[in-house]
């Protein structure tokens, strides 16, 4: 059998006539950059997200750098961020002449520890409350924002994140490239709060392999603020208004209509294929705790913090309980969406030799991320050095994402997982 990593061409069968329609209207108006569509698109996604305003960038890279260039972070300046996510997220901060400062993950989640965002800024940095400055003790950088990358499809701890931000006057950034409509509980409200919504920013990317993809690069930014949102619409073109005259130095991070007339058709399924994923994530880590696999020590299907229908125990021990669910005890909210597993991950003992015996028996998988970010070359200037953040180094040499797409049958998850006994079985 064959189980592709993604089939992208399942999906589409599905919407064909309506994206031929919807494209075929950008054709016959002949505007293609920003204009009525984007415009819809906006709209539609700030409301998805629970947000204000949306703007529409070229990609979700550009979502955040656009993002760090609205608030003026650069040289002399720092954000903190992680260093298991993909390279955008700090490649960004380093583009605009700013430090990225890693620190490490929460094991369970995959996203920032705000623990860890604690210690660092208690143990690294000085801070003056009467100029509501956090300056790094090494570099003298000052700290101006938090990147938490809502990875795989599940919400940082932004409580968390948001109560370190207000006391210390940081930007928040939400990567939420992987994470349209997942939700995290809010402590403070009681409510769910979806990503994107809770920082200062929200950064989408449309990258066809997401769970809103378009036909190429795409990306959006959220916020509640018109001020920022006026700002990004902007820096966006040239950071010229009106057009031709330039107060600001922009970019060319525009979004095309076409994309936006093929990710307003998606939108509407969007929900859809998102609980799709998640059935089939209950029924992968059913099948994984079936098998033994589990019990044994081979394989850890991933716990999501936030799901519903799913109960937390708040008695759990730390190693399992997150901090999220250590803060809610009981809370819990039925209309929660959770995670929207862009990826369902595992943890596997022996992960590149399993990769390798999947592959040859017909089975796409990935490895996100192999190499964690202060380990690559192009950042060594920043003194880090192997075994600096345990957790992001142990998810690296441990976790392999399955297939999970929404078009996944029963049958070739029961192969998938068949194939994954059968190795440690040998």
């Amino acid at each position: 059998m064959k189980v592709p990593l993604l089939d992208l061409r399942a999906q589409y069968k599905t919407i064909k006539d309506e994206i031929k329609e919807s494209m075929e209207e950008v054709l016959e108006s002949q505007h293609f950059i920003l204009g009525p569509k984007v415009e819809a698109l906006e709209d539609a996604i700030a409301s998805y997200c629970g947000c204000k305003y949306g703007v529409g960038v070229s990609s979700g890279t550009d979502a955040l750098l656009i993002a760090l260039m609205v608030k003026g972070i650069g040289p002399g300046q720092g954000v903190i961020t992680v260093p298991y996510t993909f390279f955008s997220t700090a490649g960004c901060v380093y583009r605009v002449g700013a430090n990225p400062f890693f620190v490490d993950i929460d094991p369970l989640t995959y996203n920032i520890d705000p623990d860890a965002i604690k210690k660092f800024i208690e143990v690294e940095c000085n801070f003056d409350s009467n100029a509501s400055k956090l300056v790094h003790k090494a570099s003298g950088a000052r700290i101006r924002a938090i990147i938490p990358v809502h990875l795989y499809g599940q919400c940082a701890d932004m409580d968390g994140i948001m109560e370190l931000a207000n006391e210390y006057h940081l930007v928040v950034i939400e990567d939420g490239a992987q994470a349209i409509g997942a939700e995290c509980l809010s402590i403070k409200s009681g409510e769910p709060m979806r990503a994107g919504s809770m920082g200062h920013f929200g950064c989408f990317s449309f990258f066809p392999s997401k769970n809103l993809g378009g036909f190429g690069d795409g990306g959006m930014v959220t916020t509640n603020d018109a001020a920022l949102a006026e700002k990004l619409k902007i820096l966006r073109a040239h950071g010229s208004k009106p057009k031709y005259y330039h107060h600001l130095v922009g970019g060319n991070f525009r979004l095309d209509a076409l994309q936006a007339a093929v990710l307003l058709v998606k939108l509407k399924y969007l929900d859809t294929w998102s609980n799709k994923r998640r059935q089939n994530a209950a029924y992968y880590s059913s099948l994984f705790q079936q098998s033994g696999l589990v019990e044994k020590g081979f394989v850890f299907p991933p716990k999501a913090v936030w799901e519903s229908g799913s109960a937390i125990n708040p008695q759990s021990p730390p190693a399992i309980a997150s901090p999220q669910a250590r803060r809610a005890g009981a809370i819990r909210n039925p209309k929660l969406v959770g995670h929207i597993y862009n990826q369902y991950v595992i943890r596997a003992k022996r992960r590149d030799e399993l990769r390798a015996y999947l592959g040859e028996h017909g089975v796409g998988t990935e490895v996100y991320y192999p190499l964690p970010l202060h380990l690559q070359s192009c950042f060594a200037e920043l003194g880090y050095k192997a075994g600096d953040f345990p957790e992001s180094e142990k998810a690296a040499a441990e976790t392999l994402a399955l297939p999970i797409y929404p078009e996944l049958e029963p049958g070739q998850q029961e192969y998938v997982v068949a194939r994954v006994n059968s190795f440690y079985a040998n």
